[in-house]
């Protein structure tokens, strides 16, 4: 959220999480040793086309009122002068060249991610990010943590409205830190202003950048790539941690992970009700699936179906079909996997919600052994 002030210098100020608290129409300076070489290119490179713009619109002026039609002025004959050729070749070739050694410094320094201290893979998908963390047993999926009450006015929007996350990226503070970027689906760019980190996610092509980051702190971005209609909905959030803390926050997420795992292999041997997949599945399909198939299941005709009573939510004969779909996607359209990002526990209450809810009623219930069926292809 973006609000527009006028600062007591009468410039226009904008206020926003994403670009600082108060920042006049000018670049971020941005909070790493590489942002400030950058911000620091961007004005030396300003201060230059001033200075040309100065000086051009200064001889051009000058000209024009020093000679005048009406002091008798008459233009000089220079026609083809060599001379004149060659200063005026000559001097823009310095003026580039001027421009192009400290450009080409920093632009070296931004793509040289080699000796790094940490690998993180961060891969977009719609409307998502998911963070890899090489060697260290820790992914997890970062989602919007901004509430649909929010988006639709029926809450107050709160100070980081639309860049919040539930799982922020942690990273610790003095190392080198490098980003393998690449995409699930469509183009995504992982854009964090704070860094001067703006790297496209592709499909099928891994992009790297890094950062090393001086202060802790809490630093927001976005996806800049227009991506599909939940584009503006996949924020970046990334906490800066000192070394101990990080090492506390990396121990307890490797054991929170590895009891997830531990707790998804006991449901296998568990028969859940229906009342608790039902709380649970509306509580995951508002979180995951509401966007696109809509709170009230009757999708967006043309682009998401509908699975209030109708399709293979409400066909008894497609209760495999129907978990294969959730759990693998379907090639061809925008249904993603969601096998790699919910538990079992997640999924089999999602699809039985979706079976239950908006009056399809079927009376069918999907267990996590179910899904885990079918997550081995059988």
């Amino acid at each position: 959220m973006v609000r527009k002030l006028i600062g007591s210098s009468g410039l226009i100020v904008f206020s926003s999480p994403l670009l600082g608290e108060t920042m006049q129409l000018n670049m971020t300076r941005g909070v790493t040793a590489i942002s400030q070489d950058v911000f620091g290119l961007h004005m030396t490179i300003l201060y230059i086309c001033i200075a040309i713009g100065v000086v051009v619109f200064g001889a051009m002026f000058w000209s024009i009122f020093h000679h005048r039609k009406s002091k008798g002025a008459v233009a000089a004959s220079f026609h083809e002068s060599t001379k004149v050729e060659i200063i005026w070749t000559l001097i823009p070739f310095i003026i580039l060249i001027a421009m192009a050694i400290p450009a080409t410094k920093t632009l070296l320094a931004m793509e040289d991610p080699s000796k790094s201290d940490l690998t993180i893979q961060v891969t977009g998908s719609q409307w998502k990010w998911h963070y890899r963390y090489f060697d260290q047993d820790v992914e997890f999926y970062s989602h919007l943590a901004t509430s649909a009450a929010q988006i639709d006015n029926q809450r107050p929007k709160r100070a980081n409205y639309l860049l919040e996350v539930d799982y922020p990226l942690v990273v610790p503070i003095n190392k080198k830190i490098r980003f393998l970027v690449t995409s699930q689906d469509v183009i995504h760019s992982w854009w964090v202003p704070a860094f001067a980190v703006k790297k496209d996610a592709n499909p099928g092509f891994i992009n790297e950048a890094w950062t090393r980051i001086d202060e802790p702190g809490i630093y927001r971005g976005q996806c800049a790539e227009l991506c599909g209609k939940d584009h503006g909905f996949m924020p970046i959030v990334v906490i800066a941690k000192t070394q101990p803390e990080y090492d506390q926050w990396l121990q307890q997420t490797q054991a929170s992970q590895r009891q997830a795992r531990e707790q998804e292999q006991r449901l296998l041997d568990m028969t859940m009700p229906m009342d608790e997949l039902m709380v649970l599945g509306e509580k995951t399909y508002n979180n995951r699936c509401a966007m696109c198939h809509q709170a009230n299941g009757e999708g967006i005709p043309g682009a998401f179906p509908a699975l209030a009573a109708e399709g293979v939510s409400i066909d008894p004969q497609q209760r495999i079909e129907h978990i294969k779909i959730v759990v693998h996607g379907s090639t061809g359209t925008a249904m993603q996997a969601f096998g790699p990002q919910l538990s079992l526990k997640e999924l089999a209450a999602v699809i039985t919600y979706e079976r239950n809810a908006w009056g399809n009623n079927t009376g069918e219930t999907v267990q996590a052994a179910d899904v885990q069926a079918i997550k081995n292809g059988l």
